[in-house]
């Protein structure tokens, strides 16, 4: 049995949640959640790599446990939720990692590697996008239009993204069989969209995204340059990152291993056991 532990750490006067196990000798592994979610969608699959890794897995701020502030009070970037997540790093003194990046937390990862490319060990993507390749039209159209002109005119588009039948969509759609899928895992997503003032924080989020695209050729450049190891585990029923986006990594590193499960976004949710088998191997061959 692996105990998991849950912490919090201040960081720039804010708490930062994070759930951590595994010995801290062993090398260690990132995990970064993505939108709707928190390190809740990986409360599985910490266990099941703890025996052998140090495993850290942390809530954005706006996010699960971590705080909250409006957003006069912290700008929702994804400069600065990376800030957050590099000083929470480094006050665990983590100095080298894989990460499992999942949603938001490929640009995370991204721009982490473009800062500190020795740091990153290996790449685990599971919908973690880096190319342009990966966007399903129908569901980022609305959200590529508010970033582009946030306003009254495209913000009904983007707030339909927060509403709880788009959540449940985003865990159900693509599974074969959908009582694979907890309900706990939206229900609490939908549950911190709900806060109150947290629509602000999120179209926030949603008008910067814009600012991730053009690190994409500058990743793309960071893959061939590095070799770095990169695994990607995606649902190939996902209409919300495609599964172009996995095999497109391996135009920059042809031995990246891709794997498309029958899942939707929410792979683990569904597919826990294989992803966990695939996530094990990859590391056992590439970080030891």
């Amino acid at each position: 049995m692996v105990s998991v532990h849950h912490r919090t750490a201040n960081i720039d006067g804010m708490e930062v949640f994070y759930r951590e196990a595994g010995p801290t000798g062993a090398p260690a592994v990132v995990l970064l959640h993505g939108f709707p979610s928190s390190s809740f969608m990986f409360r599985e699959l910490i266990p099941l790599l703890a025996d052998r890794y140090h495993v850290i897995a942390s809530d954005h701020i706006g996010y699960g446990s971590s705080a909250a502030p409006p957003p006069d009070k912290f700008p929702y970037t994804f400069d600065a939720l990376t800030d957050v997540t590099a000083k929470l790093l480094d006050h665990l003194k983590v100095k080298k990692y894989a990460v499992y990046m999942h949603d938001y937390g490929a640009p995370i990862t991204l721009r982490l590697a473009l800062r500190q490319p020795d740091s990153i060990t290996a790449i685990i993507s599971q919908s973690g996008n880096a190319y342009m390749d990966g966007f399903g039209e129908k569901f980022w159209a609305p959200l590529f239009a508010y970033a582009k002109d946030p306003g009254p005119q495209t913000e009904p588009g983007v707030k339909q993204v927060l509403q709880p039948e788009t959540t449940r969509w985003q865990f159900y759609h693509g599974v074969p069989d959908p009582t694979l899928v907890s309900p706990d895992g939206w229900q609490h997503a939908q549950d911190i969209i709900d806060r109150p003032g947290n629509d602000q924080i999120q179209l926030k989020l949603f008008e910067d995204y814009k600012t991730n695209l053009p690190l994409y050729p500058k990743a793309q450049q960071y893959f061939r340059d590095s070799k770095v190891p990169v695994l990607a585990v995606w649902g190939r029923n996902d209409e919300i990152f495609i599964p172009a986006g996995a095999t497109a990594f391996q135009r920059d590193l042809p031995d990246a291993e891709v794997h498309l499960l029958d899942a939707g976004h929410f792979a683990l949710e569904s597919h826990l056991d294989a992803i966990a088998g695939y996530v094990r191997g990859f590391l056992g061959r590439t970080v030891g």
